[in-house]
């Protein structure tokens, strides 16, 4: 972890925010929904729109969202296929959804469009989910929401009812089901696992290598975990992961991110509610968790996005630096990119030309000589690294 950046480039700059949706697309970072603290009130962040940040250049855009608009909300699952936005369930001013839309990210228009299944039945309503991007399918797991008393099976373990939170024929708690979405036929499935699954949970953080899925930490019931699980898309068969060094503390709010064969674990909030700023690394291989050190320990981060970018950078953006509880949560609108593997030369080479060029008389004269191409990619750099108005 030599380097890191966290910059806002531009007077434009995205909303505090947290609960909300993030993805990158190539050198974007798309960013929507989710919700902020005005005063004593939790106001969810316009649906209608969706803000763009330029990861090269560190520049902020937003646009406007027509079509068949989702309601604003907090909580949702999201994720990219074929540089589309898809979403699922999250929370808004009526409790949960279990509704499906999607969003063309590379035609400049940002149209949303509801999405009608014509197969099997939509899960039931939910957020703080997860999901995992395979074969065109999206697969979704766990998450927290309600279920109408007929269609809790004890039997099975898979709804842990919330106490604390039930009326008339109505339950709220937390599953661990596995559902898939097929985006080509626009249908639903619940495919038949087979192993020890994990624990019904909520706000727990997932991420895919290859075809393989992995689960980690999370709330389950009044207990927040630090194990890790792995479910075969191939076979569908859960398995745990029994780490082969020490393991990070439980945490739920937390982010997972694939990087290469690893995973990065970021933030989230502990066992005792404090907000944390540690980073790890788990080799899937030797099942071993590594902390790794990064220049962003005094900024504690949950209910924020993680995305992986290019060179196996991990894109974090938004959420709470407090416990989300808190009347008066401090949500945050920084970018933090970390470096999780070492950079090609040709990146270390762009990089340190763009940051050094003012101060170099050297540079400043090679630079008319290079190459079109890579003239422009040098330029476009420089303008992430020029100081701000603000700063």
């Amino acid at each position: 972890m030599d380097a890191a950046f966290e910059r806002h480039c531009s007077e434009l700059v995205a909303r505090e925010r947290s609960g909300h949706t993030a993805v990158v697309e190539g050198d974007l970072l798309y960013v929507w929904g989710g919700y902020m603290s005005i005063a004593d009130e939790e106001v969810f962040l316009p649906s209608d729109e969706i803000w763009v940040y330029d990861l090269e250049r560190g520049a902020w855009e937003v646009f406007h969202m027509p079509g068949e608009v989702p309601p604003a909300m907090s909580g949702t699952c999201g994720c990219s296929l074929n540089g589309h936005l898809y979403i699922f369930g999250g929370c808004d001013d009526n409790g949960q959804t279990n509704e499906i839309y999607c969003v063309n990210l590379t035609d400049g228009q940002y149209m949303w469009k509801k999405i009608m299944h014509e197969m099997g039945s939509a899960p039931s309503p939910r957020d703080k989910l997860s999901c995992w991007v395979y074969n065109e399918r999206i697969i979704y797991f766990g998450g927290y929401g309600r279920k109408l008393l007929t269609n809790v099976d004890n039997s099975n373990r898979s709804f842990i009812v919330d106490e604390a939170s039930w009326m008339e024929d109505v339950f709220w708690g937390w599953n661990n089901e596995v559902h898939i979405f097929d985006t080509k036929k626009a249908s639903w499935i619940e495919p038949q696992t087979h192993g020890r699954a994990p624990a019904p949970r909520a706000a727990h953080a997932s991420a895919a290598i290859g075809c393989r899925g992995y689960v980690c930490g999370g709330r389950v019931m009044e207990t927040r975990t630090n194990d890790v699980h792995c479910l075969d898309f191939q076979t569908w068969t859960w398995s745990e992961i029994i780490p082969a060094s020490t393991s990070p503390v439980g945490r739920s709010w937390h982010t997972l991110t694939a990087v290469s064969d690893a995973l990065f674990l970021f933030g989230g909030l502990s066992v005792d509610c404090k907000p944390m700023s540690d980073g790890w690394l788990l080799d899937v291989g030797t099942k071993k968790w590594r902390e790794i050190e990064h220049p962003f320990k005094n900024k504690p981060r949950l209910w924020h996005t993680a995305s992986a970018g290019k060179d196996s950078d991990v894109v974090v953006f938004g959420g709470s630096c407090d416990y989300i509880l808190l009347v008066d949560t401090g949500h945050c609108n920084d970018a933090l990119v970390f470096q999780t593997q070492p950079y090609p030369l040709f990146r270390i080479c762009e990089d340190y030309i763009a940051m050094n060029l003012t101060n170099c008389e050297t540079l400043r004269y090679q630079l008319p000589l290079l190459p079109p191409k890579l003239l422009t990619a040098v330029q476009t750099r420089m303008t992430f690294y020029r100081p701000s108005k603000k700063e």
